[in-house]
């Protein structure tokens, strides 16, 4: 009696299913970031055949003082941005938690943010927000106080550009919503019986229990933020003005590929940016251990 052939034995099926998504990988994926690999070992300007000159390029980044001054203010943008990005993010998921009327309106309305926080338009109209005639100073008037072209000095340019990535707070909200949708609310009764507060409930139970929630969003927000590139761009005028306190490290490595054509410099800074990502994450995952709480 002759077995039934369900397809197991016909892998090439797959493979023709999956053929294109390979063919995408290899050739938008895996021989771009090769060629960048070469190329990041050569001077290449596009109008001229590559030179190997070995590590000249990355040992040229420790004498060239606009990297390392990009490199401080995306920290900056990373570490200031992120922790209250998500914390707001947090605070907001815990206020929408419950079910009230028209709480989907509200949750639907304060994720928009996360839908275009990073398009032109916003950040355009974030710099008409901020300029000397924007909306933050005709406030600041009413109260008689005058303010500043915030984006045109260097003190306040990065914290607009900060405040900007805090508003694109959404996708981190629904994800913190849905762990805690899936807290038990029997530790929250029984924490009530004990006399506990809110706040003693939400540091003893909501947030060790929403660790891996939080672990998620620290990882991805934070490779995003790394990543940032068009508010630097839009607000600065391609320049990370002013006095380059604007100059994200992506920025800057546009700046050298597209405005100075060294694609063997900008090359060889795509795979630092792409070393420090890997370094902080996978500190990340070391230290998670012993933070992150997992319910067995």
């Amino acid at each position: 009696m002759k077995k039934k052939n369900n397809g197991i034995n016909k892998p090439w099926e797959a493979y023709a299913f999956l053929c294109p998504w390979i063919l995408g990988l290899i050739g938008f994926t895996i021989i771009p970031m090769a060629m960048s690999l070469y190329f990041s070992f050569t001077r290449y300007d596009m109008a001229t055949p590559p030179v190997w000159i070995g590590l000249a390029n990355y040992t040229g980044m420790f004498k060239d003082p606009r990297i390392i001054k990009s490199l401080q203010v995306t920290f900056t943008y990373v570490f200031l941005g992120v922790p209250f990005q998500l914390a707001f993010a947090l605070l907001l998921a815990t206020v929408l938690r419950k079910n009230r009327r028209g709480i989907r309106y509200y949750r639907a309305i304060y994720y928009l943010p996360s839908l275009f926080g990073g398009s032109v338009a916003v950040a355009l109209l974030w710099r008409q927000i901020f300029n000397a005639e924007g909306v933050i100073n005709r406030i600041l008037a009413v109260f008689n106080v005058i303010g500043k072209n915030w984006i045109a000095s260097p003190d306040t340019a990065l914290y607009t550009l900060i405040l900007l990535h805090i508003w694109q707070f959404g996708s981190s909200m629904v994800i913190f919503l849905g762990g805690l949708k899936q807290i038990s609310q029997d530790y929250y009764e029984a924490a009530e019986i004990d006399g506990a507060g809110k706040v003693r409930s939400f540091f003893n139970i909501t947030l060790p229990l929403l660790t891996p929630m939080v672990f998620f969003n620290i990882v991805m927000t934070i490779i995003s933020a790394f990543q940032a590139f068009t508010p630097s761009y839009i607000l600065s005028n391609g320049t990370g003005s002013p006095l380059d306190s604007t100059l994200f490290y992506t920025l800057y490595l546009y700046i050298k590929a597209f405005r100075q054509f060294s694609m063997g410099y900008a090359s060889a800074m795509a795979w630092v940016l792409l070393i420090i990502i890997a370094m902080i994450t996978r500190i990340m995952f070391a230290a998670a251990d012993k933070w992150v709480y997992y319910d067995e």
